[in-house]
């Protein structure tokens, strides 16, 4: 695929003269270029979804989610799994992103590694890939052969892949099942190729929705609470215990308590809270409804509050 013919690598007639603009000028075409980022991204959701499905089925299996990249995608790869342990209390391990060129890429430009292949397959050997985890290939140009023969090597023993792209007739996705290609027409970059920009902004969103509404959907929310934070710190404490006063209807030395008696465990003081129950109690109920408070309640037929 001839880099002349992507998307990504064009000129966008829309900042032509760019460097001859005033500040707010540049400031201005850019921020018109950006709003059209999610009206890309909502084209896609289709292919999310199935994807999405396919992640919170290996979840349920105690599967893993891997996110796979190089360069800008890789970076955002990795920052959305390290984000998931602090935000919902998963294991570091549940959701993990592997970049091109390892640690020293995610603060150091290491361009060629996105050309070595078998360097991907490597990656996920390293972390015991399996077919019970989802691999999610994330490239802007949908041509780095670190991505793509990950990818291959996943999909050859078994395992749900996908690809994230913002180009349509990436290389990535000729080696993808089309309801998992999630094609983001974010369209040329305000500075060509430079695709840190809109096409990393699409990336971004797509990850977000990708680990949030998995999250979701094995109860780590309750309502839209984070109700499975790890409170690792003063201001999450906090929050936890505001949590569980919001929740349960408490008083704020009740929550103290109720925090203190689930050994800072944010989603069993709520459950003990909702349901005048002891640690144990509560516990069971919580394995019965799989970690869901909403599937506590259903089986309680409580009110949701």
């Amino acid at each position: 695929m001839h880099t002349q013919l992507l998307d990504t690598e064009k000129r966008n007639p829309l900042s032509y003269r760019i460097d001859s603009k005033s500040t707010r000028e540049i400031l201005t075409i850019i921020n018109n270029e950006d709003q059209k980022v999610p009206f890309a991204v909502e084209t896609a959701i289709p292919q999310i979804t199935t994807i999405v499905e396919d992640v919170v089925a290996s979840f349920n299996n105690n599967g893993r989610l891997f996110y796979i990249g190089a360069g800008t995608s890789g970076r955002l790869g990795v920052l959305d799994a390290s984000e998931c342990p602090p935000t919902y209390g998963v294991s570091p391990s549940m959701v993990q992103g592997i970049i091109a060129g390892g640690k020293e890429a995610l603060t150091t430009s290491v361009e060629w590694a996105e050309d070595d292949g078998q360097a991907g397959i490597e990656s996920l050997k390293t972390v015991n890939f399996s077919k019970n985890d989802v691999l999610i290939g994330i490239t802007a140009s949908g041509g780095a052969a670190f991505v793509i023969e990950a990818l291959k090597y996943a999909r050859s023993i078994g395992a749900k892949v996908g690809a994230i792209s913002c180009n349509k007739d990436s290389s990535v996705f000729t080696i993808i099942d089309e309801d998992h290609r999630v094609f983001i027409p974010v369209g040329p970059e305000i500075i060509t190729g430079s695709t840190r920009m809109k096409s990393g902004t699409a990336q971004k969103l797509v990850l977000n929705m990708i680990t949030t509404t998995a999250m979701i959907r094995i109860g780590k929310v309750f309502n839209n609470l984070m109700v499975d934070l790890r409170p690792v710190n003063g201001k999450l404490i906090l929050r936890a215990q505001r949590l569980i006063q919001e929740i349960t209807g408490c008083d704020e030395q009740t929550s103290v308590e109720l925090f203190r008696q689930s050994k800072g465990n944010t989603k069993l003081a709520i459950t003990m809270g909702l349901f005048n129950a002891d640690k144990e109690e509560a516990e069971e109920m919580l394995e019965k409804a799989k970690g869901s408070i909403s599937r506590v309640l259903e089986q309680k037929d409580s009110p949701v509050r």
